[in-house]
């Protein structure tokens, strides 16, 4: 499990630095940098169950938000037929920054549930 989180630590930190550019960094830096302080926190052995439901929610909140929204992820698989939303880096249509956000934070939940899973197997033990 210490290689995961460092590895997601990483990950987040590198996402919430390439937000620089994105319109709305002052949302997605501290999105990210949430994630990356408790997978490296989870690296050294120190567990936030209460921290990670706190993510997982605020982060299920803002992706069903990114799915129904009338530029999101539906809109983006049922009105343009799922395009590839990575042929660019550059998001030039509404649904391809929305896609990709709601992507990114799939990843968060994920790599949080998987912590709040093991700290529970820990604190248990």
């Amino acid at each position: 499990m210490k290689a995961f989180n460092i590895t997601f630590c990483v990950l987040f930190i590198l996402c919430a630095a390439l937000q620089y550019n994105d319109p709305d960094p002052y949302v997605w830096v501290p999105i990210y940098l949430y994630g990356a302080w408790l997978c490296f926190e989870a690296s050294r052995n120190k567990f936030y169950p209460r921290g990670y439901l706190a993510g997982m929610a605020v982060y299920l909140v803002y992706a069903a938000y990114l799915f129904f929204d009338k530029t999101g992820v539906l809109d983006w698989y049922q009105e343009h037929n799922a395009e590839n939303i990575a042929q660019s880096m550059k998001a030039t249509k509404p649904w391809v920054e929305e896609t990709r956000e709601f992507g990114g934070l799939l990843i968060l939940i994920i790599a949080l549930a998987i912590d709040w899973v093991w700290s529970a197997r820990k604190l248990r033990t």
